[in-house]
């Protein structure tokens, strides 16, 4: 009788472990940044991360030699063969919250999955804000000048 397959490939397993030709290791900046662009991959994301996070990734994009913030909104917990994600969303409005998330989730796992190897064993996600199309700008029609 041939076993089942499972969705999982072997390598996955072997990544991690010792071999006589070394060891493989994955930081969690590395988790982090992947989950943070399989994240703003999915249709309805606007941006990760909270107001004060975004706020913080603002000043530190205008420091010279910081580099791009990708890894604001995303948080992780990284072991030798799994991870747990951790992402704050605004949601463009119009999109379906639940749906958006659902999206979100199912990027998440396969992408960081396929490329770290590693197995993603939860994606918690909190839906901070909704961007409004008003938001790029100011109110064009103003109460207070």
């Amino acid at each position: 009788m041939t076993q089942p397959s499972t969705s999982r490939p072997d390598s996955i397993a072997a990544l991690n472990e010792e071999t006589t030709a070394g060891r493989t290791t994955i930081s969690s900046m590395v988790v982090q940044k992947v989950a943070g662009l399989a994240a703003r991959e999915v249709s309805g994301v606007y941006t990760l991360g909270g107001g004060v996070s975004r706020a913080f990734g603002a000043i530190k994009e205008r420091i010279p030699g910081s580099g791009t913030v990708t890894t604001s909104g995303v948080s992780v917990e990284v072991g030798e063969k799994q991870a747990a994600v951790d992402l704050d969303l605004v949601v463009e409005y119009g999109a379906r919250i639940v749906d958006v998330a659902r999206a979100v989730r199912r990027n998440v796992i396969a992408i960081v999955e396929q490329i770290t190897g590693l197995e993603v064993i939860e994606v918690n996600i909190a839906v901070n804000d909704v961007h409004l199309p008003d938001d790029d700008g100011e109110l064009e029609n103003s109460r207070v000048e």
